[in-house]
């Protein structure tokens, strides 16, 4: 049976599909799974700099969980799944490589959850972004209601997870959501240059960023600030930083190794 999950590498760049056109790409078991053990793999991988999370077809990113799944579950089976759920988005957060989600069309329930455990999020102009579970008498359980919040405010994520409405491309744009809005037939190229910029730059000093980043979202700011001051000790004894610092005096384009 072939694989839900599809992998291209692009020198540096890993751009990985959700493979599941005729379910518009919904999650199930099996595709949170694959999804895990392909982000682990990435994370580890040395040959690896960026990552782009889309979805197949021109119609969603991810519609949402596979509601033919859940709809036989039991208490006990619903927490299962979420945590599954959960330990994806996680895992997606904790990689050391930057993940950009590029959303190609529909970004509903456990689609918009892995799109808010992204880096960055650019979204086609046809995108429609939404937590529609209370319309199913359930929850965002893939981390929506913790950290859709923490992105936009708690104003637009009650007003998302309480309605489920979904918002189109615009307004995710206006209020945070997604870092820009492209057209459609441009969407992967855009957020391919958006991850080649990216990897242009130190892979040691990106890693150590995103540490940063992730824990100002968790820690008091006096934690952040300490995590920060040690990060910057670290990144001070690579050898990236003494390449860096030379080819700026030199005028020249450094060549970053990652150590």
């Amino acid at each position: 049976m072939p694989g839900v999950i599809k992998t291209e590498m692009e020198d540096r760049l890993a751009v990985v599909t959700i493979n599941r056109p005729e379910a518009l790409n919904a999650l199930n078991s099996r595709v949170l799974q694959e999804l895990l053990m392909t982000i682990e793999h990435l994370s580890m991988a040395a040959d690896v700099g960026a990552i782009i999370l889309t979805g197949a077809g021109d119609r969603a990113f991810v519609a949402g969980a596979d509601i033919k799944e859940m709809v036989g579950l039991s208490a006990l089976e619903m927490r299962s799944f979420s945590d599954l759920g959960r330990r994806l988005g996680d895992a997606i957060a904790a990689c050391n490589k930057p993940i950009l989600a590029a959303i190609n069309g529909f970004a509903l329930g456990g689609g918009a959850e892995l799109a808010l455990a992204c880096d960055l999020r650019i979204a086609s102009d046809k995108a429609k972004i939404g937590q529609p579970e209370v319309n199913i008498g359930i929850i965002p359980g893939f981390g929506g209601s913790q950290r859709l919040p923490r992105l936009v405010g708690l104003g637009w994520a009650s007003e998302m997870i309480y309605t489920g409405d979904a918002i189109d491309a615009p307004t995710a744009e206006r209020i945070g959501l997604v870092n820009r809005v492209v057209p459609a037939d441009r969407l992967l190229e855009e957020t391919k240059a958006v991850a080649r910029k990216i990897l242009g730059k130190s892979p040691a000093a990106i890693a150590l960023a995103k540490a940063c980043l992730r824990a100002s979202m968790e820690m008091p700011l006096a934690a952040g600030l300490d995590l920060e001051t040690a990060a910057f000790g670290v990144v001070g004894s690579t050898k990236d930083k003494e390449e860096g610092m030379r080819a700026f005096i030199e005028k020249r384009t450094p060549a970053w190794t990652g150590a």
